[in-house]
């Protein structure tokens, strides 16, 4: 499999953990609930929203550590995610990932009220369903306050064990999200140069066949 197929699937298994559905039930922290929904409100509320963002994968038991970085624009339900050279782009019905590397883009339909079905709302309120939470740890990184809340999956038949919530108190945005398997295994994104409300051309999101068709890329739909 080479490197930029494998980065995807790695970037998306962590968003696709993060938004499992199930029923809500446990008892949950108030504050740590009022701290997430404060966190929820204020960044769906943005016109558009852009970071850059590291993500780092740490198998201590395989002894396998792997980084990355990238960059993603959110907008309603569509989104555009850089990774490694390669491209996704969602324009809220069809999912297109050009991969240079390979010389081809793969063209999938999406269907967005499926709970696989990644979409910036989805990333703004996993949390409200098939967790119990409570608060955790006040850390001060790089001079901003990040208070986490732990996030605890209600399917007792879950991979996860855990997934901690990092909010910046000043700002109200997700700083970083660590997900523990129960394999101790973590998965950490951490967001980084947040920008909103931007002038964006529209067209970002629109995938221009013909441009890759005309470079010879192979489209597989």
């Amino acid at each position: 499999m080479n490197r930029s197929r494998l980065n995807f699937k790695v970037i998306s298994s962590l968003f696709m953990g993060l938004i499992w559905i199930s029923s809500m039930n446990g008892q949950n922290d108030a504050s740590a609930k009022s701290i997430l929904d404060n966190a929820s409100s204020t960044m769906s509320a943005y016109k558009n929203l852009s970071m850059d963002f590291d993500y780092v994968l740490d198998n201590r038991a395989e002894d396998v550590t792997q980084e990355m970085s990238g960059d993603v624009l959110l907008q309603g339900e569509k989104y555009v995610v850089n990774l490694f050279g390669s491209t996704q782009i969602f324009d809220g019905v069809k999912t297109y990932t050009i991969i240079p590397e390979n010389e081809e883009v793969n063209i999938s339909e999406a269907d967005i009220d499926e709970e696989n079905t990644f979409t910036p709302s989805k990333f703004y309120s996993f949390y409200k369903s098939g967790y119990t939470y409570k608060m955790d740890e006040l850390k001060k990184i790089g001079g901003k306050n990040i208070q986490f809340v732990q996030l605890t999956p209600i399917d007792s038949n879950s991979e996860i064990k855990s997934i901690l919530v990092g909010i910046d108190t000043k700002t109200n945005h997700i700083y970083q999200i660590i997900e523990i398997g129960n394999n101790e295994t973590r998965t950490i994104l951490t967001a980084k140069n947040i920008k909103t409300n931007q002038e964006i051309n529209g067209k970002v999101f629109v995938f221009n066949e013909k441009k890759y068709e005309d470079l010879n890329y192979m489209i597989n739909k």
